[in-house]
């Protein structure tokens, strides 16, 4: 089979052949970073839980026996991107400048929209922080409202952004920001 074939179709980002975390013999590894220099890395990834209408009133209300389910989630996604090096095997445990995580309600889609920023000063980037930060906020809000609607789904997990680095800027294309709260 011809190798371009296998690949998937492209969707506005660059597709390359190379996969750094593959040896030569295609054994996974961890890519050597030492001799990267450090400059600053932005990464904004963003997702979507969605949900019965009535859930998402009863989390803007704050109606629920588990208490504030979006202050949680912030935490919680926090917490997941400075642990994501034990999260993700191959992925270098960095030390992070700054991890912000949104959450905004959006009753018109019956979901809610998580995004988030991870920032290090550091020789590799911060997609994977950003994006489990994402997973781990839309789980905890699972997590906490599962009693009342175990029908949620959490998707469209994805990178919006990044800079630093040798590949410098990418950003993904027609992406609309989330509203802040």
């Amino acid at each position: 089979m011809d190798p371009a074939a296998a690949r998937p179709p492209r969707r506005g980002g660059r597709v390359t052949d190379e996969l750094s975390h593959l040896d030569a013999r295609g054994r996974a590894r961890m890519v050597d970073v030492g001799e990267k220099p450090v400059t600053h890395r932005v990464c904004i990834a963003r997702g979507e839980l969605r949900m019965a209408p009535a859930t998402l009133a009863r989390i803007a209300e704050g109606g629920l026996p588990k208490g504030d389910v979006l202050g949680t989630a912030r935490l919680a996604g926090i917490q997941a991107a400075k642990r994501t090096a034990e999260w993700i095997p191959l992925c270098h445990a960095l030390p992070l400048d700054a991890v912000e995580v949104e959450l905004a309600p959006d009753p018109a889609g019956s979901r809610i929209l998580i995004e988030a920023r991870a920032r290090a000063h550091a020789r590799t980037g911060v997609e994977m922080e950003a994006l489990v930060a994402v997973s781990a906020a839309g789980l905890t809000i699972y997590d906490m409202c599962k009693a009342i609607d175990r029908d949620m789904e959490l998707g469209a997990v994805r990178l919006v952004s990044k800079s630093g680095g040798k590949s410098g800027e990418w950003t993904r294309q027609a992406e609309e920001p989330v509203p802040r709260r």
